[in-house]
């Protein structure tokens, strides 16, 4: 398997790792991108740019990144609060005085970003085109009433963490999220990562799709647990209705939903800009730091922790971010992110000043922690010495 890119020295294992997930793990194209203090030592990608085409990948290649998208929709939220426009321990209300219906006026913001807001579904679900709309989708949200007591209990907003954030930014500082992260994050740092793609950078975004876990030896095709499993497949639980709330599922490749500002969901990055939009918030990156080192502690704070209500297994969150914890795919306790499901992920780890990104055409069935991406976080966990 030829692998474009450069690692610096000490870092080959990522390389190595990198090459194995084409060889074993059934990777069709993919890049990853690793920083420390500020610095790129990794940025590899190989493979085919697109998941069923043979044009390859190249190094500005970007690809959709699914729920890694929501730490950089928290990002928005937190630099808010950071520069005194948003106070996190206010109520949603507060803000957005429609969300107040059917018993809400309790929720805080922060609730929203650490997963307890408890309007993980929607009784009247979202089109694709309605989903889009944020008018539209802020008044579905906004009339909904809570699945639990907000505040009390966490579950995993899988699709309406896009209108919850985006809502609040929107009402905050009259742009979309979008905007504003093209204007306050991606703009400032050169980074290529968009909610919201515009028309003249579509043709440097691969076709996406679900491809099936090799099931040779060391290809390790796992079988959930068998209450994941039933709530996967019971479309009454709130696991089903959680990531139905935009019903039908979403053409990932259709141009209207990648144009679309679902900060949930739709997220199109490349490996380094991932990577260096992690960078900038625990360090300075060419002059740039977005987090002041309080930020990178209150993001990182435990919010929630243990039985999610959506995903069926422990989770552990931040204001946010997913932390280290048995279903998470981190470096360390003190490391903090977000997956994509089947694929993507990006986080920062403080502790030893490593960014990374990856993002892949082929996503898998896993939620929380593919194989693939935990093998390069290994690998760097070796370059490091653990």
């Amino acid at each position: 398997m030829d692998v474009n890119g450069t690692v610096a020295e000490g870092f080959e294992p990522v390389r190595d790792a990198f090459v194995r997930n084409f060889e074993v793990l059934g990777d069709r194209g993919a890049a990853v991108t690793v920083y420390r203090d500020g610095h790129k030592v990794v940025d590899l990608w190989g493979g085919a740019r697109d998941v069923d085409g043979s044009e390859p990948w190249q190094h500005g290649t970007a690809q959709i990144v699914r729920s890694a998208t929501k730490g950089v929709a928290a990002a928005v939220l937190l630099l808010l609060a950071q520069r005194g426009v948003l106070d996190l321990d206010a109520p949603v209300g507060q803000y957005w005085p429609e969300y107040k219906a059917a018993d809400k006026e309790r929720t805080l913001v922060g609730h929203v970003l650490a997963h307890r807001a408890g309007v993980p579904v929607l009784d009247r679900p979202l089109t694709p085109a309605e989903a889009a709309d944020p008018d539209l989708a802020a008044a579905v949200v906004a009339a909904q009433a809570p699945v639990w007591e907000p505040g009390t209990d966490h579950g995993y907003h899988a699709q309406t963490y896009s209108w919850l954030t985006g809502e609040l930014v929107r009402r905050v500082t009259g742009r979309s999220i979008g905007e504003w992260i093209a204007d306050e994050v991606a703009g400032p740092l050169g980074l290529d990562l968009w909610v919201g793609l515009p028309e003249a950078e579509a043709g440097r975004v691969g076709r996406v799709a679900q491809v099936e876990a090799p099931s040779a030896p060391g290809g390790l095709k796992t079988r959930p647990k068998r209450a994941v499993s039933e709530a996967y497949a019971d479309p009454s639980s709130l696991t089903r209705r959680a990531f139905a709330a935009i019903t039908p599922l979403p053409d990932e490749n259709d141009p209207a939903y990648r144009a679309a500002v679902l900060p949930a969901s739709n997220g199109i990055a490349t490996a380094e800009g991932l990577a260096r939009f992690y960078a900038a918030l625990i360090g300075e990156v060419d002059g740039v730091r977005l987090f002041s080192p309080a930020t990178v502690e209150r993001a990182r704070a435990e919010q929630s922790a243990g039985p999610d209500r959506i995903l069926v297994v422990n989770t552990r969150f931040g204001l946010g971010y997913m932390l280290h914890g048995a279903a998470s795919p981190l470096l360390s306790p003190g490391s903090f992110g977000h997956p994509g499901r089947g694929g993507a992920l990006g986080f920062a780890d403080p502790d030893s000043g490593i960014a990374f990104g990856y993002v892949t055409n082929g996503f898998r069935k896993s939620v929380t922690a593919d194989p693939r991406a935990q093998a390069l976080v290994r690998a760097v966990r070796v370059a490091l010495g653990g």
